[in-house]
């Protein structure tokens, strides 16, 4: 049989089982796609709640804590800059985006890499689905997504979600499987329970881990931003997109560069919080 034969036969099965989906799924988007733009709301009510500078001190006062004072000021002064820009109800666009998308990872991604790290098999098992879902092409998630959610927030959150997924569960798994093994002999030798071993032993050796997992999660997030405008996420990624597509280069440049803030500042709060917690574990 002709390859392209195949290949237009399997087309044609995929946009039939989509079409499907679409069609009778419309009981369980409905209301999946009005649970996820209210949180994304809801998250985006509250950073509009307060005035941008005091988002700003706020910012700035937990770089000075985690990091440095020279870090606290440089982390003000971008954020502020995003403002003088006239973008920061955008910033905050993209800011609830990714924050929303990411706990959702972490909800869900976390849990599993918990499993992971107990259940070899299970991990195994697990590896080439990560490896199939870092190595597609983000955009290629905001299809399907689209058939099923129509366009706006909830499509985004779906794409980015999926996105920043792995490394959650990645590392929460490394972490698990990290915790010495004299430790865990001291702790059976002790009488402790599953529960207790995993809580007062395991846990704590894979903080650290997690936390870089949150951090990575978080760049792949903020990696999906641009790519999100496409569907009308809002933010930063769409008008990127919108100046793009009116050769607006100034305001695609603006919009750019607030994203290197927010994605720098982001990064090295939990980068700083991940370096922390391995210090203490130490």
């Amino acid at each position: 049989m002709d390859i392209s034969v195949i290949a237009d036969t399997f087309d044609a099965w995929t946009d039939d089982a989509l079409g499907w989906i679409s069609d009778n799924g419309d009981w369980l988007f409905t209301p999946l796609r009005a649970i996820l733009e209210g949180t994304y709301n809801g998250v985006l009510w509250l950073l509009h709640l307060a005035p941008f500078y005091v988002i700003v001190i706020i910012v700035a006062l937990l770089a000075w804590r985690l990091i440095s004072a020279l870090s606290a000021i440089l982390a003000g002064l971008g954020l502020f800059f995003c403002a003088v820009m006239g973008l920061w109800n955008e910033t905050m666009s993209t800011l609830a985006l990714v924050t929303t998308a990411t706990i959702l990872a972490l909800a869900i991604g976390i849990p599993i890499g918990i499993a992971a790290g107990f259940i070899r098999w299970f991990d195994r098992a697990l590896e080439p689905v990560l490896d199939l879902i870092q190595t597609l092409p983000p955009y290629i998630y905001l299809l399907p997504a689209i058939a099923l959610l129509g366009f706006g927030p909830a499509t985004a959150l779906v794409a980015t979600f999926i996105v920043a997924m792995p490394p959650a569960i990645r590392l929460t798994s490394l972490g698990i499987r990290m915790t010495p093994p004299a430790f865990i002999e001291l702790g059976q030798a002790s009488g402790l329970t599953p529960w207790q071993m995993f809580t007062k032993i395991r846990l704590p050796f894979a903080i650290p881990s997690v936390l870089a997992g949150i951090n990575q999660s978080l760049m792949m997030a903020f990696g999906m931003v641009v790519i999100a405008g496409i569907v009308g996420s809002g933010g930063l990624g769409e008008t990127i997109y919108s100046a793009v597509r009116t050769l607006d280069m100034a305001t695609s440049i603006n919009a750019a560069i607030a994203i290197v803030i927010l994605t720098m500042v982001l990064d090295r709060l939990t980068q700083s919080a991940a370096g922390r917690a391995k210090a203490g574990v130490r």
